[in-house]
């Protein structure tokens, strides 16, 4: 690799993975986390909840926090597309997978193309608040008027947001509802990677028999494990999720040490 090419990818590294090489000296493997729609890295504080042989990387993508002069990405292939050589190429530690809601769907497209580049798998998949792939959206929301998207997201990803922000927020998770709801599964081989499912017990737009439909993706072990709330349970979890996840997650065939209390 050339000193220009290393550059460049050193620079698309830092855009779109934070959080890399955080702990560097005592990371022994890493989580790369998938925000929901409209979200940006800095929504999910998980790392000073994990272990430090845990390394925590939330992508960022265009279209918000430090990249909101970016065009945000339409199409789920747009998305995997620039992360898949990225994560390809950071895969010498053993690594996992964290997405909720529309994170969850890019998390598994991403492992399938990193499968089709025969390139390392993740160790495991923690997928949240997401209905199995193969199952249709119940309601499209993407094509909606403002005023009537912005309706609806007033009761659930914006509640409590100030009006002003509400609509500068808009254009991009108008974007994000496009990427998850143009989304056509095309993956009937299911994956090698064991997957945990996440999802809040109040969740109304996600059933537990949507959460239970993600069996069928996976040729490894299966677990549902579900928490307490809505479909931004997120939000109050963070601390028990990230043990949740450091009990599951194989350090080099080994369960990672205790978590941070």
């Amino acid at each position: 690799m050339s000193a220009a090419t290393s550059s460049a990818s050193s620079r698309a590294e830092r855009l779109w993975l934070r959080g890399l090489d955080s702990r560097r000296q005592t990371a022994r493997h890493r989580l790369f986390v998938f925000p929901h729609a409209g979200a940006g890295a800095s929504s999910y504080q998980l790392a000073e909840h994990f272990p430090d042989s845990i390394e925590v990387c939330p992508v960022q993508l265009p279209g918000r926090e430090n990249r909101f002069a970016e065009p945000p990405l339409l199409s789920v292939e747009a998305v995997v597309d620039e992360l898949a050589p990225l994560v390809a190429g950071r895969s010498e530690l053993p690594f996992g997978f964290f997405g909720h809601s529309m994170g969850a769907l890019l998390a598994f497209a991403l492992a399938h193309r990193l499968r089709d580049m025969g390139a390392p798998l993740p160790t495991r998949l923690f997928l949240s608040a997401l209905r199995a792939p193969h199952l249709p959206d119940r309601e499209p929301l993407h094509h909606l008027p403002d005023a009537d998207l912005l309706a609806r997201l007033t009761r659930s990803e914006f509640a409590g947001l100030d009006p002003e922000l509400q609509e500068l927020l808009l254009p991009t998770v108008r974007a994000d509802l496009t990427v998850c709801e143009t989304y056509e599964h095309r993956h009937p081989a299911p994956l090698p990677c064991p997957f945990t499912v996440f999802g809040g017990d109040r969740d109304d737009s996600v059933r537990e028999p949507e959460l239970t439909a993600w069996h069928a993706h996976t040729s490894a072990a299966f677990e549902l494990r579900m928490f307490p709330g809505d479909h931004l349970y997120v939000r109050d979890t963070q601390q028990q999720l990230a043990e949740s996840i450091a009990r599951t997650l194989p350090v080099r065939g080994r369960e990672a040490s205790p978590v941070r209390g």
